[in-house]
């Protein structure tokens, strides 16, 4: 038997790039660089700023908007994928080319379609998730154990009690894979929108502290940001631990 390793937080390795971070910083070798300490500061005031309260809550409005189309688009076309051939040889080229082309690339022409404000950034922040959420969906619906489907025909369960009580549950593990994804892209893509199409929100601030080399309050923002998709993912990731059971039995 080999002996118990100790076990190393993860947080150790957080620690650690702190700790390079303020070493550069103090040592002055780049100016958009400052000590790790001085963002935290400057976070704070960032923070309870009414600017950025403001800034965060057009932020959300734009995401939950984004995120709740994807969803409500993503999930019914990654299940017809899945369950019917046909549309899966007609869409599923598209989806898998939408999945791993940069998205961003189309936010200009989404400019010049829609227009400059909210309804861009919400439009782009469904395009950075729907597809990833369609596809895992997709493999989910494909991955469910046939003899459930039998067993449920056998019961004379009608289409609706199939796909209600057999196929959604018995995909969810990889619907949720998705899901976490998705979400992890459309904080790419909010950011990205209000950046590149209307300087609102959080991209607003973005550039307000860029152009004028607050660059404490930028890495502070940033780090933000981070912590937000962090937080969204992992709560996804939890729920997804909770319902391995399913993934197991199929």
């Amino acid at each position: 038997m080999t002996p118990d390793r100790p076990k190393i937080p993860a947080t150790f390795s957080l620690l650690i790039w702190f700790l390079l971070w303020e070493a550069v910083g103090r040592a002055g070798w780049s100016s958009i660089v400052p000590p790790v300490s001085h963002v935290l500061i400057a976070g704070v005031e960032v923070f309870s700023s009414q600017k950025f309260l403001a800034a965060t809550r057009i932020t959300l409005e734009a995401f939950a908007l984004g995120m709740a189309c994807a969803i409500a688009v993503g999930v019914p076309l990654g299940v017809l994928m899945g369950r019917f051939e046909s549309v899966s040889r007609i869409l599923g080229l598209w989806v898998s080319v939408f999945v791993s082309a940069p998205i961003s690339a189309l936010v200009p022409i989404l400019m010049a379609v829609i227009g400059i404000g909210q309804p861009t950034v919400v439009v782009t922040v469904f395009l950075f998730a729907v597809f990833v959420i369609a596809l895992d969906t997709q493999v989910g619906v494909r991955g469910v154990n046939p003899s459930l489907l039998e067993m449920a025909a056998c019961f004379g369960a009608r289409p609706h009690q199939v796909y209600a009580k057999v196929l959604i549950w018995s995909a969810l593990p990889e619907m949720l894979a998705g899901l976490r994804l998705g979400v992890i892209r459309g904080v790419k893509g909010v950011v990205i929108g209000q950046l590149l199409v209307s300087i609102i929100g959080v991209g607003e601030l973005f550039e307000l502290y860029s152009r004028n080399f607050l660059m404490e309050e930028f890495w502070a923002l940033v780090i933000a940001v981070f912590l937000f998709a962090f937080a969204m993912s992992e709560v996804i990731a939890r729920l997804e631990r909770r319902v391995e059971y399913y993934a197991s039995t199929r």
